[in-house]
């Protein structure tokens, strides 16, 4: 886990999906993000694009997503029913710079990326800087919806990325055992120190994992076992049954003197 962030469970979460991908203080260069269909809006497959990683949502309800074509004289072949209506690239050129400030104010860190989505989000469509993002969003959301429906390297992809994503998510909530997962308190301050704690905790557990898992397999090997590392990108480092969450208690049963 590469970041931790609390937030309020009213606002849908694509508000926050740049965040923890902008925000984390690792040296991991993401390429790729994953969400389910809470995590996307058209802004936010704009900025990511701007940004020059690849978001990948996995979107429910396919059929019933509006398409755009870019340009409403021309023929796309088996496509153009589906394409009713057209997204406005002249606005996207018109604002790109504006666009490109934005982009790189978030790379800056100059303002929280959920700040800045909001603003675009409840500014459309008066404002023509947010319309811009939601259109150049629209073009990109299409060509990756295209790819989706064409691709099932490309399914199975968003499909385990979610799958590892939501198995991590049990890992915590079997170490936080106590509050059956969830945070009984309001104050800000000891939610975050306790999300952060349990982060931390996690990811000992997944390095511990790996070192283990290591060591097994470093073992079969000089065993003369063949173990391919293709086999390997299926093992999950997140098994977290054989850790005991409350501990272990060595009890002193012998009498005590009177």
């Amino acid at each position: 886990m590469f970041s931790t962030k609390v937030i309020s469970c009213s606002p849908r979460e694509a508000l926050y999906v740049l965040d923890g991908v902008l925000e984390n203080n690792t040296i991991l260069k993401i390429q790729e993000h994953t969400t389910d269909t809470h995590g996307y809006t058209e802004i936010i497959f704009a900025l990511c694009y701007l940004l020059g990683f690849s978001f990948m949502p996995r979107i429910r309800d396919l059929k019933d997503q509006q398409l755009y074509r870019i340009d409403r004289n021309t023929n796309y072949g088996i496509f153009t029913p589906l394409l009713d209506k057209t997204a406005d690239i002249d606005i996207v050129e018109e604002q790109l710079e504006s666009m490109i400030w934005v982009a790189q104010s978030l790379k800056q860190k100059t303002a929280p990326a959920n700040v800045i989505v909001q603003r675009l989000t409840n500014s459309f469509p008066s404002d023509r800087l947010s319309k811009a993002f939601t259109n150049l969003g629209r073009i990109i959301k299409i060509e990756y919806i295209l790819r989706y429906m064409t691709d099932q390297k490309l399914r199975r992809k968003v499909q385990l990325q979610l799958n590892k994503g939501e198995y991590r998510h049990k890992l915590p909530r079997w170490v936080f055992f106590a509050n059956q997962g969830e945070f009984t308190t309001n104050d800000y301050e000891e939610i975050m120190n306790k999300a952060s704690s349990l982060s931390l905790v996690s990811n000992a557990i997944l390095c511990w994992n790996t070192s283990k898992i290591k060591d097994i397999v470093n073992n079969l090997r000089e065993n003369g076992e063949n173990v391919e590392d293709e086999t390997l990108a299926h093992i999950s480092l997140l098994p977290y049954k054989h850790v005991l969450p409350n501990g272990t208690y060595f009890i002193d049963d012998r009498e005590s003197d009177i």
